[in-house]
């Protein structure tokens, strides 16, 4: 993990206008039950996701046959 690919949820959106901060809130308040829990780095009560696992997360949930 680099620091530099640690994200809040008002940047992934703003690098990715397609996930929306209130779509990347629901995965992260229901990380432990999607497997979105790989992607975040909790610091006190700050939440931050890391690039490349948020790519390799949604690699892993890319519908199949698409």
């Amino acid at each position: 993990m680099e620091l530099r690919n640690l994200l809040t949820v008002a940047q992934v959106e703003e690098l990715n206008p397609a996930l929306s901060q209130a779509t990347l809130r629901w995965w992260i308040f229901n990380a432990e039950v999607n497997g979105f829990n790989k992607c975040l780095i909790r610091v006190g009560g700050r939440v931050f996701i890391d690039r490349v696992a948020l790519e390799a997360w949604l690699e892993e949930h890319r519908a199949a046959g698409l």
